[in-house]
């Protein structure tokens, strides 16, 4: 019989920045300056587009479990504070303000079941991956946490010119958290980008934002590719090397990386985000042919 458990996704406070279905920035602007996104005003007008600000933790959400952990039937579901589900890829804001931006854990470190919204169902709960009816498993673990960036989305039909012509993968941005601290499923984290990985998975862009939890205990010794390098030897090479090879094991060719197979800058991280989080804004505008995607 299926089972519900309801947790809660964040429990901390802080002032947040409430896209209304719009992108921030114009794709013809320098990348911002994030230190002064927030406002303790309703509404502000930046760029001529408008966002509100509420001086509360967003998101206050919950999740809730349905069915068992490692069937074909387990979902985890974001509800607001009424009870009514919300979409963890829609619903939930990007921007954070003060250069952080919310982060959504589909996969905790050290584990190895292949979880991930579902765009394709209604309120994109998270599930595990399957491919001909059977749960996907990665080969080895994971060694960071891993998921999301709301309010993102990799345009199928967008080729990049800078890497190599890839079109998008038709999924939102991925995260690779390098925090100490193991996150759960459907939590939502903090996060800083400090750099970004150009993954081409079969032909796909499939970016990696590099990230750290504002509550990490070395998150204020990071702040670029640099830092990483400095205070967390290897570990680019790792995740790199990591997302190259895990296909391996399944008879399927290594991935490739473009910009010349290295982490580029987190000015470039954050150029990844504005351009995704403006074509997820065409999307729910329906100003591109969403398919199978689900926009609720």
């Amino acid at each position: 019989m299926a089972t519900a458990r309801v947790m809660s996704a964040a429990t901390n406070t802080t002032a947040y920045c409430l896209l209304l279905k719009r992108p921030f920035f114009s794709l013809n602007q320098k990348v911002p300056n994030f230190n002064n996104l927030c406002f303790n005003t309703t509404t502000k007008r930046v760029s001529k587009r408008l966002f509100s600000c509420k001086s509360i933790y967003n998101p206050d959400v919950l999740t809730k479990e349905e069915g068992q952990p490692e069937t074909l039937d387990y979902r985890v579901y974001f509800l607001d504070n009424s009870g009514k589900k919300v979409s963890p890829w829609h619903d939930i804001p990007l921007h954070l303000g003060d250069g952080a931006f919310n982060f959504v854990v589909e996969i905790p470190k050290e584990s190895s079941a292949k979880m991930e919204v579902a765009t394709d169902e209604q309120f994109t709960p998270i599930k595990q991956d399957t491919k001909k009816g059977k749960l996907r498993y990665y080969p080895y673990n994971i060694n960071w946490n891993y998921g999301l960036l709301p309010q993102t989305w990799e345009d199928p039909s967008f080729a990049n010119a800078e890497v190599e012509g890839a079109f998008g993968d038709n999924d939102p941005v991925d995260v690779v958290e390098i925090g100490e601290r193991r996150g759960k499923i459907g939590e939502i984290l903090k996060v800083k980008p400090l750099g970004a990985l150009a993954m081409i998975d079969e032909g796909e862009l499939d970016w990696k934002i590099v990230a750290i939890s504002l509550d990490d205990p070395r998150a204020s010794l990071v702040n670029d590719v640099d830092d990483v390098e400095k205070h967390f030897p290897g570990t680019l090479t790792a995740i790199r090397d990591w997302f190259r090879d895990y296909k391996i094991p399944d008879g399927k060719p290594a991935n490739n990386f473009g910009l010349g197979n290295k982490a580029a800058s987190k000015d470039y991280a954050l150029k990844v985000i504005i351009e995704t989080n403006e074509s997820w804004a065409k999307l729910v505008k329906r100003s591109i042919p969403a398919g199978e995607l689900s926009l609720v």
